[in-house]
């Protein structure tokens, strides 16, 4: 009876992903481009002990029921059917950075849970389908199983909807500085919130105007361009988060506190420093900065009223196997 584990990032979006067209297959309805985050991990150990009678789920010390045991049971289902085999996991998760808090903790925990099961059920994918098989588990997922930043491929169906790096960890050196807000799991999770995004009048001219905001960010990290980059990842977050708080029921991330350190980057970047705001699913802001400016932006974020800290980290490389015990 082996352990596997694996180590997984979660990622930043630059250009978001949400709404599914496709909510079984967590197939999109736009692609999306995001960055892995170096510093922040999620290890993950699953083991096939002998007549388990159940899946048995851990994350950070805690004993999983209910809801979240069900979701990690149903993508197990997955790798069960892929296998043959019927065997029920012990599936023991740690993070170092908070969980259900708009710091993709699904992505990472997916991506590494689609290594370590796998591999765990005798399965060797590649990582285009590594990347299918995350993508059912948490569509962000598929974003950190490759390296460094990455773009999801839409795609017709569930074949071609996968994630592929298109720049390695070292061809830009960003820095994400992550001024935490609130550190508690949102009321609200990501996977609801993708099922109303269609309930937007607003989601419709998003999702038509992405195949142009796509390009404009692959051209400025391919270029190393970040006034271009800027501009580009901050109106694709004010768009998702238009068409949240304005979806049926409407969804409202944003706090007070991040209200003021979105006004607070975009001040900072016009006094010079390189720094531009992205949120994802949560309250808590994303600051991506160039590596000569990083170090004052978290110093700046930490000052700030309503931060509890801030998080830092480099881009990240692709998820990997640990080893096998």
């Amino acid at each position: 009876m082996k352990t596997y584990s694996a180590l997984a990032h979660p990622n930043i979006a630059f250009i978001k992903y949400w709404g599914n067209r496709d909510q079984a297959l967590r197939l999109p309805v736009n692609g999306s481009i995001s960055m892995n985050l170096g510093a922040l991990e999620t290890r993950t150990s699953v083991t096939l002990p002998e007549s388990a009678p159940a899946d048995h789920l851990v994350i950070n010390d805690d004993e999983q029921s209910g809801a979240s045991l069900a979701r990690v049971s149903a993508f197990l289902d997955i790798v069960r059917q892929l296998s043959g085999q019927k065997a029920y996991a012990e599936v023991i998760s740690r993070n170092n950075f908070p969980s259900s808090a708009g710091v993709a903790s699904s992505a990472a925990a997916f991506a590494a849970l689609a290594l370590a099961a796998s591999r765990a059920f005798g399965l060797a994918l590649s990582e285009k389908d590594l990347s299918r098989l995350a993508r059912r588990g948490s569509g962000s997922a598929c974003r950190s199983i490759p390296a460094g930043f990455c773009e999801w491929l839409s795609g017709a169906g569930d074949e071609d909807s996968y994630a592929q790096s298109f720049a390695a960890p070292d061809h830009w050196e960003l820095w994400d500085c992550v001024a935490i807000v609130e550190a508690a799991p949102k009321s609200t999770g990501s996977t609801e919130g993708h099922a109303l995004a269609s309930t937007s009048p607003l989601q419709a001219a998003r999702v038509a105007d992405a195949p142009r905001r796509l390009q404009l960010c692959r051209e400025a990290v391919l270029a190393r361009d970040f006034e271009k980059l800027a501009d580009v990842i901050e109106q694709d977050s004010n768009m998702m988060h238009a068409v949240m708080q304005t979806s049926t029921p409407p969804l409202m991330y944003w706090s007070p506190a991040s209200l003021l350190l979105m006004s607070e980057v975009t001040a900072l970047r016009r006094r010079g420093l390189a720094a531009a705001y992205t949120l994802d699913a949560g309250p808590n802001v994303h600051v991506i900065c160039t590596a000569g400016s990083h170090e004052a932006v978290k110093r700046h974020l930490e000052g700030l009223p309503g931060v509890s800290w801030v998080l830092v980290s480099p881009v990240g490389g692709c998820a990997r196997l640990l080893g096998a015990n």
